[in-house]
């Protein structure tokens, strides 16, 4: 259920963005494409596949080996029940689906609204530790326009969760930027900052590619706790102090910063529609990323509904604008 504002705006005036330059339509895949791998954090082997759905229906997750309702997940913030090291999805049945945050990045930079997500295990498949593969499976499946307007999640106002050391805000903004900052004790990763507009290809060009990473250190104590059983150099960026494990070494020479906006990318998706406005991210994690969104959805005054202009990324906006009912 998409998720709506109740505020009162809708009393004023309704400026509909399409009388200025048109609206985008919702999109959804071409066809079902399917894909093996292994779980992240279970190291399970397990099938997916990427379908079509209908206008309006959103993301959907579908464990096929727990048919029917219990198995069902809809790809919402109010259901993140996990996110240690991942984005987990717990229903109300206990179901879990983890390690989402790279295909929810991979949707919202693809612009694919409305898809169903069938998968015969736990966890999303690691694939490369990145977007990559599935923005590829995503462009193979093709993307398809569909009749209903795309609508969008406007910033009002400033929402900040955290502390002075880790914290996620939201704020208002034009299009939709990601300014993040990280700092790791390991000499190879230190501390990276990068901020990025998210228009005209940048997602695919400038984040999808960039893999998830640990350090060699922790990896027998991640073990024993029942995660990152199925990480290896495959699918992970390993850092051991001022070194790269990875005989390839890195994409980028930021990959660890575009890695976090990466999965800030994704985490932010389970608002259920695109984001006008800013994110920044100071140390933030799956846990703030998921809290930013918590407190913005408590707040009726910091936000509003508004259709999406048809360009490549949404256009300002008149924030006297009222919420699209």
């Amino acid at each position: 259920m998409r998720h709506r504002n109740e505020n009162g705006l809708a009393a004023g005036r309704v400026v509909d963005m399409i009388a200025r330059s048109g609206a985008a339509r919702q999109k959804t895949l071409g066809r079902a494409v399917a894909v093996a791998g292994i779980g992240l954090h279970s190291g399970k082997p397990v099938t997916m596949t990427l379908a079509p759905a209908h206008d309006d229906s959103g993301i959907h997750f579908q464990r096929t080996d727990i048919p029917g309702p219990a198995g069902h997940l809809p790809a919402r913030w109010d259901l993140v029940g996990d996110t240690q090291l991942c984005t987990a999805l717990i229903n109300d049945r206990g179901v879990r689906v983890g390690t989402i945050e790279h295909l929810m990045a991979a949707f919202a930079g693809c612009g694919i609204d409305n898809a169903n997500v069938r998968l015969d295990g736990d966890e999303v498949p690691a694939m490369d530790g990145s977007a990559a593969p599935f923005v590829a499976l995503i462009e193979a499946a093709g993307v398809v326009e569909q009749t209903t307007f795309r609508r969008a999640i406007m910033l009002l106002r400033a929402v900040t969760v955290g502390d002075s050391v880790q914290n996620a805000t939201l704020e208002p903004g034009d299009g939709f930027t990601v300014d993040f900052e990280i700092e790791f004790d390991a000499e190879a990763v230190a501390r990276q900052q990068r901020c990025l507009k998210l228009v005209n290809g940048t997602f695919k060009r400038e984040i999808a590619g960039a893999r998830t990473f640990g350090f060699a250190h922790e990896i027998d104590r991640l073990r024993s706790a029942g995660l990152a059983r199925g990480g290896s150099l495959d699918n992970a960026v390993v850092v051991s102090g001022d070194r790269i494990l990875n005989e390839e070494g890195l994409r980028y020479p930021d990959e660890f910063v575009r890695h976090k906006m990466l999965d800030a990318l994704g985490d932010l998706y389970l608002a259920g529609a695109p984001i006008i406005g800013r994110f920044v991210g100071m140390r933030s994690g799956h846990r703030l990323n998921n809290a930013v969104l918590r407190a913005l959805f408590a707040d009726p005054t910091a936000w509003c509904h508004v259709r999406v202009p048809d360009e490549a990324a949404p256009s300002p906006v008149d924030r006297r604008a009222a919420a699209l009912a």
